[in-house]
């Protein structure tokens, strides 16, 4: 037979398949007719499309602004545009609290966890509210200074204004894309392609990656568009569309991964394979390093091929670090219950951003940990609202080797709760940032986790007196390397001499946005002086910054890498010459609203220290 033959066979059995495909696409709604194929025309939607902007904001993952105020927060989402067309540093709009990668390169930097699927990019978010549920046709994003920020757009089926919750909260990818760095830091309307959906949402989440980013995204709003009534898809026989069989083909692989982990980790009995191929000859080290490359979804694929891969991907040693954040939508009580017997050996645990609305219970979360809990040696938590007392209990009574624990963004967790953490004396790390922990559970805390090198607390709105605890960190927390107090409302010169004293191994310090500090009380030379090793100073918004304290920077922090001064009204070209020329590592310097350093200045230290990235913001 002629070779021509079994190619056509192929060619017809596949295009059989694929019309199989559309039929069954049919049967579950996608046509509502069969005129929609045969005229091969776009049937187009009778419903009259709905435009909204955003009602409220439910949840983010951080912010520029304070916990008191609208300059800078993600509350500032809500609502018609306050700034756009316009292009510019505007206080009336949304700012994450980072950008760049300056965060990587300080001293309070944390590892990145392996096994981080390539897709996954996201480091911040904010959840929106709407105020009809819609099937979406566009999503609208007003960016108004340094776009392109925005990685994914999703859609979710729970409605947050409804009495009822639903019994399933599903999660879809309206669009995503890697981080990409948009020329110039102009403003623009971001109207991606979006997927249609099944289901009405009035629920919109954003995610961020600002890495490629010279300076803070802002965003100004976002216009959801929508329709009542499920959209008709335009379906034409004369053309097979491959990437929509790539789409489900990728929709199934995801469900296999991650959706369905409680299924694949639970197989007891396989099939029964003649061979395991060359793997049985190969070393069992061999086979786990190979192994050790591949995600977690990958990991529950293999696991099904053959009996020495499962006993492979279900070892222990495979799970040492684990990080569920990527797949925080689709991670529940049955995900953690079925993963326990593999984790038994675990150190790093990365479960930020998973259990909200209900998906990780109390109780699940505690059965995890008693199985799982005795190696922990990192926890990271961040915007985990599933946690209260009860799970700070479990985590300090089940984990006795904890050293990194991350709480940032935790907000439901009541003061109280925090004096559990005390009981970790082997603390190293701890960030609390935007949490509820008060006065006397953080003075406990530092009375008693005296190995503390890492301390964030960023935002923390309930601390009565910062001095009290400057003070005590100070007496206690001699290792300190790395220290966040941004937006420390009553921190003065006395409690900055105390952490100063004490604490002469920092080398990181954020006192961004601390109104009482003011130079002329020395507080700032005073630093310099007794911390020769800092490498990143943040005084952003300190109107009192002066020559006196950059020359003393100069003089006596030589190591400084990072220096942010924005809104200094008393800094010169001089001294900041002078510093240029001492610390040789000085890689970033925020001089944005500084009044004495205009845009021609910027390009002469530019052109004589291009290693330097100096940062001049704008208004217009």
């Amino acid at each position: 037979m002629s070779p021509v033959f079994p190619m056509l066979t192929v060619l017809s059995m596949f295009y059989y398949m694929c019309l199989r495909r559309r039929a069954r696409t049919a049967t579950r709604g996608e046509m509502n007719s069969r005129r929609a194929i045969e005229s091969n025309t776009r049937a187009l939607p009778i419903n009259v499309e709905i435009v909204q902007y955003a009602k409220e904001v439910l949840d983010f993952s951080s912010h520029y602004g304070s916990e008191n105020s609208m300059s800078y927060t993600m509350w500032n989402l809500a609502g018609i545009p306050n700034v756009y067309p316009s292009s510019g540093d505007f206080t009336q709009t949304a700012v994450f609290r980072t950008y760049g990668t300056w965060w990587d390169h300080c001293p309070s930097a944390r590892l990145p966890f392996k096994r981080t699927p390539p897709t996954f990019c996201s480091q911040d978010y904010v959840e929106l509210a709407f105020e009809e549920p819609v099937y979406p046709t566009a999503v609208h994003i007003l960016e108004t200074y340094h776009p392109g920020a925005v990685v994914r757009i999703l859609a979710c089926s729970a409605n947050p204004y409804s009495q009822n919750p639903p019994a399933e909260v599903r999660w879809e990818i309206l669009w995503s894309e890697a981080p990409t760095k948009v020329n110039g830091p102009q403003a623009r309307q971001f109207t991606p392609c979006i997927k249609q959906i099944n289901f009405p949402t009035n629920l919109i989440r954003l995610e961020v990656n600002s890495s490629l980013l010279d300076y803070y995204t802002e965003l100004d709003a976002v216009v959801l568009h929508g329709v009542k009534e499920r959209p008709v898809l335009s379906l034409k026989t004369s053309m097979i569309d491959m990437n929509d069989i790539d789409e489900d083909e990728d929709e199934e692989k995801y469900s296999c991964g991650v959706d369905n982990v409680n299924k694949q980790f639970s197989i007891v009995a396989l099939r029964e394979w003649p061979t395991n191929g060359y793997f049985d000859k190969l070393p069992y080290e061999l086979i786990q390093l190979i192994l050790s490359h591949l995600t977690v979804p990958d990991l529950c694929r293999l696991a099904q091929t053959c009996k020495l891969l499962y006993q492979h991907c279900c070892d222990p040693l495979q799970y040492i670090h684990l990080s569920l954040q990527p797949y925080w939508a689709r991670i529940n009580d049955t995900s953690l219950e079925y993963l326990q017997s593999r984790c038994t050996l675990i150190q790093w645990l990365n479960l930020s951003w998973t259990g909200n609305r209900g998906a990780i219970s109390v109780s699940g979360f505690s059965r995890f940990l008693k199985v799982c809990g005795s190696e922990l040696v990192r926890l990271e938590l961040s915007c985990g609202h599933f946690l209260n007392e009860t799970c700070l209990e479990v985590i300090t009574e089940m984990c006795p080797n904890l050293q990194e624990l991350n709480l940032s963004s935790c907000d439901k967790i009541p003061p109280q709760a925090f004096n559990h953490i005390a009981k970790v004396g082997s603390l190293k790390r701890l960030v609390l940032y935007r949490t509820k922990v008060e006065q006397t559970a953080l003075l406990n805390i530092l009375n008693f986790c005296s190995e503390l090198q890492h301390l964030s607390l960023g935002s923390c709105v309930m601390i009565e007196d910062y001095d009290l605890i400057a003070s005590m960190m100070g007496a206690k927390c001699k290792k300190l390397r790395s220290l966040d107090l941004w937006r420390c409302k009553n921190i003065t010169e006395s409690g900055i001499a105390e952490l100063a004293s004490g604490c002469q191994l920092l080398e990181e310090l954020d006192l961004g946005w601390c109104p009482t500090l003011q130079s002329s009380t020395g507080c700032f030379t005073n630093l310099a002086r007794k911390l020769p090793n800092l490498q990143k100073l943040f005084l952003t918004a300190n109107r009192s910054v002066c020559d006196t304290d950059i020359e003393e920077l100069a003089a006596n922090c030589t190591h400084l890498r990072q220096l942010d001064i924005l809104g200094t009204r008393m800094v010169s070209p001089a001294s900041l010459r002078k510093l240029l020329e001492s610390c040789k590592d000085l890689s970033l310097l925020d001089v944005s609203f500084c009044s004495q350093i205009d845009n021609r200045v910027v390009l002469e230290l530019n052109a004589n220290f291009p290693h330097v990235f100096i940062k001049k913001s704008f208004t217009q």
